[in-house]
């Protein structure tokens, strides 16, 4: 099943892809299937047809992980999974 991500790329805006699986410690590269805007048009900065880019990790800052639920009226809702911080100081 594929993964739905936000690649957020150097220099670029954020990029929604789908990714096979989530990316090992010991990979090189992210490759991203159906890459498009964040509103689902295509990259401008892409040839018309293409459906799978390779970024090498030097290339990206972070990836944020949608997580597709169904919700109760039957609807698919998507969820941000992510990482926190708690502040750990004293006011």
């Amino acid at each position: 099943m594929a993964v739905k991500v936000i690649l957020h790329v150097l220099n670029e805006e954020p990029i929604v892809a789908d990714l096979d699986e989530l990316p090992d410690t010991k990979d090189n590269c992210v490759v991203a299937r159906k890459p498009r805007r964040r509103d689902g048009k295509s990259l401008s900065m892409l040839a018309e047809g293409v459906e799978t880019v390779i970024y090498p990790w030097t290339r990206i800052t972070f990836i944020e992980v949608l997580d597709t639920v169904r919700a109760s009226s039957g609807s698919t809702a998507e969820n941000i999974v992510g990482f926190f911080r708690e502040d750990s100081r004293e006011s």
